[in-house]
This record gives C-alpha cells, sequence and structure tokens, in this order.
C-alpha cells in the first residue's frame, strides 16, 4: 500500500496596498500586508491580552506588567533578529555588517528567547524588583500566541524539513516534506490549551514557566533533527547540533528549575502572594478578571 503526502502547498499572496513606483520611484517595494507578518502580530495581540488577563485576577500591577511585556516583547525581536544571523548565517557580518540591523529580514526563536531573557533582567535592573511573578504571568498567555506565530510559519512554508511521502507531509514543489512550522503548531496547540485550562487556578509563581519550558525544549530538541539539509538554505550545526537545540537544553534547565520551585511553593500562601509595585508605579487595586 503506498502513501502519498495529503497536504497541499498553500500559499496566500501578498495585500498589495501600494504597488511598486506608484508615486514615480516611491515606493521601490510594493507596500503589502503579508501573511506571516498579520498572523505574527494578531499572536501578539492576543497573547498580550491574555496576560494581562492573567495578570489582573492574580493581582499584578497592570501597567508593570505592561512595561515588563514591553521589555520582553522589545529583547526578543531584537536579539530574536541580531543572533539569527551571529548563529546561522554569521558570513553574512562581514559581507553586510547592516545585516544585524535590519530586524525585519529574519528571526530565529531562540535569539528571541534569549532577548527576551536579557529584556526581562533590564527591566529587573530597572525597577528592583522581582521579575518571576511577571515573567510566570506572560509564560501563561506566550503558547497561544506562540502558535499563532507558528501558524504564520506553515503558511510561509518557511521551515522545510526533510523529504517525506508520509500522508501527514506537505507537497512542496519538487516533492513531499514535513513542514516544521506546521509540526510545532500541531504539537504546540496542546500545551495551549494546557495553559489556558490551569489559568482558572492561580498557581505558585514559576509554575507556567516552568511549565511551558520543560514541555516545549525537548519537542523543539527533537523535531530539529528533522530540518532539511538538500535546500539552498541549510541551518548551521554546532558539533552536530543546531543553535536551537543547544538553546533547547537551557530551556530545559530554567523550566525544570522554575517547575521545582512552584511545586515547592504549593500550599504556602506566600508563593501566591502579588509582589508590591515597582517604584514609579501609581499604587492601586488590581482589578478582578
Amino acid at each position: 500500500m503506498s502513501f502519498e503526502p495529503l497536504i497541499p502547498y498553500v500559499q496566500i499572496p501578498d495585500l498589495v496596498l501600494v504597488p511598486r513606483g506608484a508615486l514615480g520611484d516611491f515606493p521601490p517595494a510594493p507596500l503589502a500586508i503579508k501573511p506571516f507578518g498579520t498572523l505574527v502580530a494578531i499572536g501578539v495581540y492576543l497573547g498580550s491580552w491574555l496576560v494581562l488577563r492573567h495578570g489582573r485576577r492574580v493581582g499584578l500591577h497592570e501597567q508593570a506588567l505592561a512595561s515588563f511585556m514591553v521589555f520582553v516583547g522589545g529583547g526578543g525581536f531584537l536579539f530574536g533578529h541580531v543572533l539569527d544571523v551571529v548563529f546561522y548565517f554569521p558570513e553574512r557580518i562581514l559581507a553586510d555588517p547592516l545585516s544585524l540591523v535590519r530586524v525585519w529580514d529574519g528571526l530565529s526563536s531562540f535569539g528571541g528567547f534569549t532577548g527576551a531573557l536579557i529584556g526581562a533582567l533590564a527591566w529587573r535592573a530597572k525597577y528592583r524588583v522581582p521579575m518571576l511573578p511577571y515573567a510566570d504571568a506572560v509564560a501563561s498567555g506566550f503558547p497561544v500566541g506562540w502558535c499563532l506565530g507558528r501558524l504564520g510559519c506553515s503558511v510561509a512554508h518557511d521551515h522545510p524539513g526533510l523529504r517525506s511521502e508520509a500522508w501527514y507531509a506537505v507537497q512542496y514543489p519538487g516533492g513531499g516534506r514535513v513542514d516544521l512550522g506546521l509540526a510545532e503548531l500541531a504539537l504546540c496547540l496542546p500545551i495551549a490549551i494546557a495553559a489556558l485550562a490551569l489559568r482558572r487556578q492561580h498557581r505558585p509563581w514559576g509554575f507556567f514557566l516552568g511549565v511551558t519550558c520543560t514541555a516545549y525544549a525537548p519537542l523543539r530538541f527533537c523535531l530539529d533533527f528533522l530540518r532539511a539539509r538538500d535546500t539552498p538554505v541549510v541551518d548551521a550545526r554546532y558539533l552536530g547540533l543546531t543553535p536551537a537545540q543547544w538553546g533547547s537544553m537551557g530551556l530545559l534547565a530554567v523550566g525544570l528549575v522554575c517547575l521545582t520551585r512552584a511545586l515547592r511553593g504549593a500550599g504556602d500562601p506566600a508563593a501566591l502572594r502579588a509582589p508590591a509595585p515597582p517604584e514609579g508605579f501609581p499604587a492601586r487595586a488590581a482589578r478582578s478578571g
């Protein structure tokens, strides 16, 4: 009995708002709404809404949490691109140093995670308050936004995997392949659903961060073994592993530490107590969710 890929290679065209050269020499390239960017933007918005809603429910200061999200999101997008160039395309740095600042030209997920950590530490240094409760609130809504981002990857087909004729492969031009964006979306959906279900109760600080990191790290480590090696752009490898696989090890360690801390705090009222707002933010009662 033979099988063949069942998933079509769907391409959604850009919605062009201003064609190239509509005003003489401007714009030099069409101004358009791209499916990938649109889905990422929706993911950021929905994830942020879920984070703020959860933060209000557990008593976090809303303005402080919003400020934390700006630091984390800004660091994530900035370093997501910079580290993408440094680790995946280092040859570009000497050939085109400005490639480091074109933040719209490629993102690395683990570069983004590293940037988010840098942003969180910068926020912690600025306001001098514990950042774990705020990071945990972000982790409670992050999986939903991440799934929408991976939906964007599956539409863009920018993570081709190994050739495959299995039914779950995508009918790429030239033959069936595993679409790693689509595969990760399918595997992360249960994490997102579980996070939404677990949010119904207040959990010790670090619980959502621990669960999310611990669940995602081994998943991503295994998926990266399926990355294509016969495409024009092949991911760099260091001692046989991709940068994301090395990053997965660190992410797993962070997750286990946070999860252990949260489990030790189970039943302790202090582990559920919301921190006082940082200095500079107006004190006010948290709104109920």
